[in-house]
Formats: C-alpha cells, sequence, structure tokens
C-alpha cells in the first residue's frame, strides 16, 4: 500500500475548505488566485493577501463523466464542474443533482467530500 504525501499548500487549502473557512489569494492589483502560490499568476506580485472565498458561486461550465479514470471509477457517472466565485474558479464535482438535470448558472456552495473510489478528499459542490 502507498503512503500519501501531504501536499502543504494544497492540503492547507482543502483543509480550510472542509471548515468552512475558505480562501483564495489576491494581489495588490486585485488579481485572484487559488493556493498554493508564492507569486501573483497574473502580474507576479509577491504581496499575496488571504481573502475570504464567497459562500456560493455559480457553474459556468460542466461536463458528466461516464468513463472515468481508474481514480474514479467507482463514483462515475458524476458532474465535474467549474464554478465561478468572483475573483477565482474553482473546479470539483456536483453532489447534489442528477446528471441529467445539471444546468450552467446555478448556484453553488463548495466544500469537501471523499471519493467512493479510494476515499480521497476532493472539493465538491452542492446547490443553493
Amino acid at each position: 500500500m502507498t503512503e500519501r504525501v501531504r501536499d502543504a499548500g494544497y492540503d492547507d487549502f482543502v483543509d480550510s475548505l472542509e471548515d468552512g473557512a475558505g480562501y483564495y489569494l489576491q494581489c495588490a492589483e486585485g488579481h485572484g488566485s487559488l493556493p498554493p502560490r508564492r507569486v501573483c499568476p497574473h502580474c507576479g506580485d509577491r504581496d499575496l493577501t488571504e481573502r475570504a472565498l464567497p459562500e456560493t458561486g455559480e457553474v459556468v461550465a460542466h461536463t458528466v463523466v461516464h468513463v472515468p479514470t481508474p481514480r474514479f471509477i467507482d463514483d462515475a457517472p458524476y458532474i465535474t464542474a467549474v464554478v465561478d466565485f468572483g475573483e477565482v474558479q474553482l473546479t470539483g464535482q456536483v453532489v447534489d443533482v442528477e446528471p441529467d438535470s445539471m444546468t450552467d448558472g446555478i448556484s453553488v456552495s463548495p466544500s469537501v467530500s471523499r471519493t467512493e473510489t479510494n476515499d480521497d478528499r476532493l472539493i465538491v459542490f452542492e446547490s443553493r
């Protein structure tokens, strides 16, 4: 069995999201990005400040995965969505909408759940 190695920046972000305190990073120019980051990917600014992630975002794109990678084989079919939170966008699974009923534009909230395949944590969205 392979021991999981903790990715400090990413796992810290997922920990905060799981605790209901999601955040993103913002530079002095107002560009938003997701951790882990040491510099702004838009302008190179190294002065990044943590900002609270809004409680809800809007689905801007989605797809229904019927043929997953082995890592998600027991989760299929599932919905992967890109959600706009204003300054940043997150990608995750929508968990409470039937795949045939999914539409862009719905309001969702982020949280953290586990895959059915291997119990790995993943970012999920629930409709509001």
